[in-house]
């Protein structure tokens, strides 16, 4: 059964308060890397071709009307009055519905032990929870696959799947990206910017991805278009228990709000595996909602509940959605002077200007050789290619090529460039841009002293943790190479994976403390953000969180490392110009090996394109790390974990062997 201990309160925000006040802080386990040579990817093609852009489709106000009105219905005929949001691909509120009777707050799970930490047991308006779930069906989904809430529920916990009969098993494979979209991010734009940027996108969520049921895609002729978010019974949680079927009323609600708009069934999570185990994508079923469809918008505003407004996110009228893939949507085709491939999309501001166009590394203040445009480049356009070549692993029908967004940054977390595939899932936009500033400061010098100088006793407590764990006091001074692969051995409550009774990793909460709301050092660097938005959305306080995540010390004006917080699972490298950091490359939106290859070969087949710069050096990597256990277990950190015979175009096979 799903997790759903009543957790309301009646009482308006009592841990939001307690939130505010704690504001000032701020893949598998064994093995070594296999080690033979690929034969180079092509030169990027500049005709492009391969794939082919989603058709113009957008929610209109009917739609969104429509969609609002059949939630409604359902939730009257359930008894079950909700707070229900719309949302379009690009994140942009379209209509937010607050049912008479509807619940004022909801509430995330407590620590298992009872002593709540980070973003445990916090009590936050229900708007920001149906708006997160929405945000989240239209995210994670894309024209190859249609992900829910309750997907995102199996693939964040720590086992997975998420049963008691698979205790022993490895996390979820997307473990940690709830901790994405964050409000924070520097990546996201946001609602109220004004004039023709008021649709730009992606825009953030107010608590990042959500795994509670009761968020779904929305579809028109077959196209992704949007999300719905419901949130009802007060509990934003998880389903710890895939084994069963929930009888969930804010999952049926939101599936009779996709009438119309459902997600074509071939794509559907329920039609997709990842290592043997199929995806899950709704409990509820279209037998057995209550309602027919045809309720009427008009009957129903103002009678049943009214729009309203939230601030941060929505006004209270309905808006329709941004087409996808347009100068308004804040995404769309690259121009041949952006990007050499002509199938790449980049991020816009609505007025033609690339957000992130190609350039140089920006931190030559702290390093003698920073990335050239060249370089940067290089890496970006041969990480398109191996991704134009690989075999998509989340994607239907089978055989389809990978699409992901792909990030390269400097040391200083400086984004030099940021490009995607046209129909790739938005989430890996900012989740590619985490990985990559991830690697980028995990491997950097400055980690351990920034982490140490920071005021949360918590967040310095983890430098102690990890040098004690690996035994090795020059840990996070820059002399071990750190991919988020490893970062996500060491950040799992079990080392290693899944091994139950095993130590917590030195970067997360021990077992009894954790849940997907309290990961470790990756939600105690950003939880003060997340309780200051909150404040905001709630009206609590006029001050919203600022567009940088964490309180890292600056590495230039107004900016550090981390401006959008870490992310805890694989598809990451540094980059090195021979033993000197200088920057990373992430790539998130497939299968988490087709996302590690994807970006270890474009740097290495970047590299050997430009020369001087690559991987780094392999007496440098984290694979290099052994780990020993209490009871004289030894087990070896990861580097990297490629697909074994991942390319469309080829059969070969081991293809990161020997780089």
């Amino acid at each position: 059964m799903r997790n759903k201990t009543r957790l309301f309160r009646s009482v308006a925000f009592p841990a939001l308060g307690a939130l505010l006040l704690s504001s000032c802080g701020g893949g598998g386990g064994g093995g070594s890397t296999p080690t033979p040579t690929p034969t180079p990817t092509p030169t990027p093609t500049p005709t492009g071709g391969l794939y082919t852009p989603p058709a113009a489709e957008a929610l209109s106000s009917t739609d969104v009307e429509r969609v609002l009105a059949q939630a409604i219905a359902e939730a009257q005929a359930r008894n079950s009055p909700s707070v229900i949001a719309v949302t379009d691909r690009v994140g942009n509120v379209l209509g937010v519905f607050r049912m008479n009777g509807a619940r004022a707050t909801a509430t995330t799970a407590p620590a298992p032990n009872g002593v709540s930490i980070d973003a445990q047991n916090v009590t936050f308006p229900a708007e920001g929870g149906a708006i997160a779930k929405a945000v989240t069906g239209a995210y994670l989904s894309s024209g190859g696959n249609a992900f829910s809430t309750r997907t995102a529920s199996q693939i964040v916990q720590e086992h997975f799947p998420p049963a008691p009969t698979t205790v022993g098993l490895e996390s979820g494979p997307l473990f940690g990206v709830q901790f994405s979209q964050l409000p924070c991010s520097d990546l996201s734009s946001r609602f109220g910017a004004g004039g023709s940027a008021a649709l730009i996108g992606p825009k953030r969520s107010p608590l990042g991805l959500a795994a509670d049921p009761g968020g779904l895609p929305l579809y028109k002729n077959g196209v992704l278009v949007g999300g719905i978010g419901v949130m009802g019974d007060g509990v934003y949680g998880s389903d710890s228990n895939i084994l069963d079927v929930d009888n969930d009323p804010e999952e049926f609600i939101a599936l009779a709000g996709t009438r119309g708009f459902e997600a074509p069934s071939t794509i559907v999570a329920d039609r997709i595996a990842v290592d043997g185990t199929t995806l899950r994508f709704s409990d509820a079923t279209f037998a057995g909602l209550m309602t027919s469809g045809g309720a009427s918008f008009t009957s129903l505003n103002g009678v049943a509940g009214n729009l309203v407004a939230v601030i941060g996110y929505a006004n209270a009228a309905i808006t329709a959605g941004a087409t996808y893939g347009t100068e308004a949507s804040g995404i769309r085709a690259s121009t041949a002077a952006e990007f050499s491939n002509r199938d790449a999309f980049v991020l816009t501001d609505g007025s033609g200007t690339n957000r992130y166009p190609i350039r140089a590394g920006t931190d030559g203040a702290s390093i003698s050789t920073p990335l050239t445009q060249a370089e940067a480049r290089a890496v970006l356009e041969e990480a398109f290619t191996v991704m134009s070549r690989a075999r998509a692993q989340i994607r239907r029908p089978l055989d389809s090529r990978a699409q992901v967004t792909i990030s390269i940054v400097d040391t200083h977390g400086a984004p030099l460039g940021i490009v995607r595939s046209p129909d790739a899932p938005i989430f890996g936009t900012d989740v590619s841009l985490q990985k990559a500033r991830t690697a980028a400061f995990f491997s950097n010098a400055q980690a351990g002293a920034e982490l140490s100088a920071n005021a949360s006793a918590d967040i310095r407590q983890f430098v102690t943790a990890t040098r004690s764990f690996l035994a090795n006091p020059a840990a996070l001074t820059g002399t071990i190479a750190f991919p988020d692969r490893a970062n996500g051995n060491l950040s799992r409550p079990y080392f290693p994976d899944g091994e139950v009774g095993r130590p917590h990793g030195p970067l997360s909460r021990p077992i009894a403390q954790f849940n997907p709301f309290s990961t470790g050092l990756q939600s105690a660097l950003i939880i003060g953000n997340v309780g200051a938005h909150l404040g905001f959305v709630s009206g609590a306080s006029v001050t919203d969180t600022p567009q940088r995540c964490t309180t890292l010390p600056d590495v230039a004006p107004g900016q550090n490392r981390l401006q959008n917080g870490i992310q805890i699972f694989p598809g990451s490298v540094p980059i090195y110009r021979g033993t000197t950091l200088v920057g990373a490359i992430g790539v998130s939106g497939d299968g988490i090996d087709q996302d590690d290859m994807i970006s270890f070969l474009g740097a290495h087949n970047g590299g050997a394109r430009v020369g001087g710069i690559g991987n780094a050096p392999m007496a440098m990597r984290s694979d290099n790390v052994v780990v020993t256990l209490a009871d004289n277990k030894k087990v070896r950190l990861r580097y990297i974990s490629c697909p074994f015979a991942p390319f469309l175009d080829t059969q070969q096979q081991n293809v990161c062997e020997g780089l």
